[in-house]
């Protein structure tokens, strides 16, 4: 295993606890309609080659958030996924103050989570999402990042 760090967009991260929790929840979570159980193995494959998953504050939150469009026992399920990956040494959560996010040009296009996203992969730290926004915001600064959507349609 190498040692690449990634950085993963809110709807990549909840996609992945969810289908970490069952893939059959993939199906039934409402902020997953457009991900498939095979976009999660996708995704799991992808971040194979990462030897830690980096998350920002921000990002947790936000998933959090979301996690909580699905009804029980799945959700505590998912929750108890968040709470184990969370604590496994392969995710590591970086912080990065709220003001400097808060500054940036992008912020009323892309929010908060976003931006904070964008100054963790300034330092070299490869971005994976699925928001075209933030993908092109990122790429246009200089730093690495990849497009699941074009992972997605390739694979079609």
């Amino acid at each position: 295993m190498t040692s690449l760090s990634v950085l993963v967009d809110s709807n990549l991260l909840l996609l992945l606890i969810v289908g970490l929790t069952s893939r059959d929840y993939v199906a039934k979570h409402k902020r997953l309609r457009e991900f498939t159980p095979e976009d999660f193995d996708l995704l799991k494959e992808q971040l194979s080659v990462a030897s830690e998953i980096l998350v920002t504050p921000n990002t947790l939150t936000e998933t959090s958030n979301l996690i909580d469009h699905i009804g029980e026992p799945a959700r505590s399920k998912i929750f108890s996924k968040l709470r184990e990956l969370v604590s496994l040494s392969s995710t590591r959560e970086t912080y990065l103050p709220s003001h400097s996010a808060l500054s940036r040009l992008e912020l009323p296009r892309l929010g908060l989570t976003d931006c904070a996203l964008l100054d963790a992969c300034a330092s070299g730290t490869p971005l994976i999402t699925v928001d075209l926004h933030l993908y092109l915001a990122a790429v246009s600064a200089g730093n690495k990042a990849l497009n699941f959507n074009h992972l997605r349609d390739a694979r079609l």
